[in-house]
């Protein structure tokens, strides 16, 4: 059964989460991207906390500015410093002065998890991270590959200061876009109970989870704003020292191929497993798959 608590940070952010599991296990924590919630992660906080799968304490924290959690205004507010001290609090009080078991992250949840488990990798045993690309391989496909630049050009619609209005029109019909096929289907998993689940998320507001874009410096270059190229990243700050299983569904239309190139040399524990025929919200397509692949790295000495 999957329960719901309010954990209050040191600082004053409040994150609700969704658990499972009995206090006290070792802790699975995992974190949603954008435009979703905590709730993505249903299936994986039911099987992980079974005895037969491990019986893990399993919590997924709604992230600073969606849905319930704390939401501050000010696009400040959610550059990667405040957001990584929220997941290390978390973890200081939930994993009972223990590291996790591992950190498992998708999207705008895994560019939280890459900064927390450079910054402070004591705070995890194992790392897995689902689409969501390294800081180094983004930084450089950014500046380097027209096709992801070309791919990434959304992030500017994001950080327009009428995007919640634009996104909120015609019952969300732009985020529910998101999902679709490039042929433009809608997809199986997206049924009437789960868009459901994402229109009352969204009704509770949409500022903060735009104001990750609006915070964020790597953005693609376009007329007018290139700045993006005088960005540098010293080793130091993109060095992952923890065993990490990178969980990537090669069909993602805004995340392409090339930003698994060269991961090795900042990651030297890798695994890198290739999911085809899944899109970037392989967590919905194909909850099994994902399970399986976290239960072997899980198992893994």
């Amino acid at each position: 059964m999957i329960q719901t608590r309010s954990v209050t940070l040191p600082h004053g952010i409040t994150l609700h989460c969704r658990v499972t599991g009995v206090a006290g296990r070792p802790v699975l924590l995992l974190l949603h991207g954008f435009p979703e919630g905590a709730f993505i992660w249903d299936e994986l906080l039911l099987h992980f906390a079974r005895p037969e799968n491990g019986g893990y304490r399993c919590i997924a924290p709604y992230l600073r500015g969606f849905g319930p959690s704390s939401s501050p205004a000010e696009a400040e507010a959610y550059r990667a410093k405040h957001l990584v001290q929220d997941l290390a609090a978390l973890i200081a009080a939930e994993s009972l002065g223990g590291p996790l078991e591992c950190l498992v992250a998708h999207d705008w949840g895994g560019a939280v998890a890459w900064n927390l488990a450079n910054q402070q990798p004591g705070l995890m045993k194992r790392l897995a991270i689902i689409n969501s690309p390294h800081p180094g391989t983004f930084l450089r496909e950014l500046q380097h590959s027209p096709a992801q630049q070309a791919a990434s050009q959304y992030m500017h619609f994001l950080c327009r200061p009428d995007a919640e209005a634009l996104l909120a029109e015609n019952d969300f019909r732009r985020l529910f876009g998101f999902f679709d096929a490039p042929d433009g289907r809608v997809p199986a998993w997206l049924t009437e109970s789960v868009r459901a689940q994402y229109r009352a998320l969204w009704q509770q507001g949409l500022t903060g989870a735009c104001n990750y874009y609006r915070a964020s410096p790597l953005r693609p270059p376009r007329e007018g704003d290139d700045s993006v190229q005088a960005i540098t990243l010293p080793d130091s700050m993109l060095t992952v020292a923890v065993p990490t299983l990178v969980l990537w569904a090669m069909d993602d239309p805004a995340l392409l191929p090339g930003l698994l190139d060269g991961l090795p040399g900042w990651i030297p524990q890798l695994q890198l497993h290739r999911v085809e025929q899944a899109s970037h919200w392989v967590v919905h397509e194909h909850p099994e798959r994902v399970a399986m692949e976290l239960r072997h790295f899980l198992q893994q000495k």
